[in-house]
């Protein structure tokens, strides 16, 4: 009996420790005090320095702006401060995709050697690499990003076909389909195709068909050697002292990356999305639905996918020397959160924490 009594009474601790680590439920109002406080230590540690913003059905919840936009001018950071946003400019590339497959102009299953002639790739190869392969980064294709760019003057590189005999010397690093790797090439590639199709300049195209509609007034990829109003510099630390990024980094941004947001404009692309005024409903959820079927798990058409099966999280993140940034979708709860930061890094622990906080709101 004794010991029957010392096994229930083991048992309910270890009961009682077990259901003590499980986080409880917040409100929404517990979830922006949590994470204003957070915010707000990481930036004063100075491992912060950008924006954040909150929102649920559109509705912004929080918003904030941390640190200097320009360290040698001593200019600070407000919300409507463009960053870079790395690789999250794969999503407005492919929503563009989904728009002409959408109209009818191509189809996913179509090989790329039906748009791309061999100035840009070997037929041999884009015979075998088809749209969706580039989508869902299982081309094979890798980073065009060579030896021969990087001992380039960047100022070579601002259209597309300033990147054609960069984007020819790639390789398959396995055959198409076989497996996923992420592949800044295969975005770069679509962004072509979508000029093509569509019988527009690339970024002509976005502009018109995704920034405008959308309502994202501060978005562009913007040549870094001319003035642009409100822009924040890239810096990361080196022995101690903040050096800055701007002769590591693409004169231009591109389809694969490098273009310029606020976090304002991030929740009106995410408003534009689930409203449908981008993509119709099939192809919405064909954008952002992950595909483990094809070998890319937690990736769909150039949207991350996480989170859980009753709160997913779609979105994209970017980073570089200098850039860090995210947006998150919360499909099912209604949230988006964005993170824009011009340190290595920054956004990311945020984001983290933001993702901890909204996903235990009751």
């Amino acid at each position: 009996m004794k010991k029957t009594l010392l096994c229930a009474i083991a048992c309910l601790t270890l009961l009682s420790v077990s259901l003590a680590r499980i986080p409880r439920g917040i409100s929404v109002g517990e979830a922006v005090a949590q994470m204003k406080a957070f915010v707000e230590s990481e930036a004063a540690a100075e491992r912060f320095s950008g924006t954040v913003l909150v929102a649920r059905d559109g509705e912004v919840l929080f918003q904030g702006a941390y640190g200097l936009a320009s360290r040698r001018f001593d200019v600070a950071n407000n919300i409507d401060t463009k960053f870079n946003l790395g690789s999250m400019n794969k999503m407005f590339t492919s929503v563009a995709v989904l728009q002409l497959v959408e109209t009818g102009q191509m189809k996913l299953q179509d090989p790329i050697s039906k748009y791309l002639d061999e100035t840009w790739i070997p037929e041999e190869l884009a015979r075998k690499i088809s749209i969706e392969h580039l989508l869902t980064h299982t081309s094979g294709l890798g980073s065009y990003f060579n030896r021969e760019y990087m001992k380039s003057s960047r100022a070579m590189f601002r259209e597309l076909e300033d990147y054609k005999s960069i984007v020819y010397q790639d390789t398959l690093d396995f055959e198409p389909g076989a497996r996923w790797g992420y592949s800044n090439t295969g975005m770069f590639l679509l962004g072509v195709i979508v000029q093509m199709i569509a019988d527009q300049n690339y970024f002509e195209y976005i502009r018109e068909h995704i920034y405008e509609p959308a309502g994202m007034v501060n978005t562009d990829c913007y040549d870094m050697d001319r003035p642009v109003p409100n822009l924040a510099i890239g810096y990361s630390q080196h022995d101690g002292e903040w050096v800055n990024n701007l002769y590591q980094h693409v004169i231009r941004g591109g389809p694969a990356g490098g273009g310029f947001s606020t976090v304002p404009d991030l929740l009106a692309f995410d408003t534009a999305l689930r409203g449908l005024v981008l993509l119709d409903q099939e192809h919405t959820e064909l954008v952002w639905s992950a595909k483990p079927d094809i070998g890319s798990p937690g990736y769909g058409y150039g949207f991350s996918q996480g989170g859980t099966g009753a709160n997913r999280i779609v979105g994209h993140s970017g980073g570089f020397s200098g850039i860090s940034s995210n947006l998150d979708m919360f499909i099912d709860s209604g949230f988006t959160t964005a993170v824009m930061s011009n340190i290595d890094n920054g956004a990311i622990p945020i984001r983290d924490k933001l993702r901890e906080l909204l996903l235990r709101v009751e």
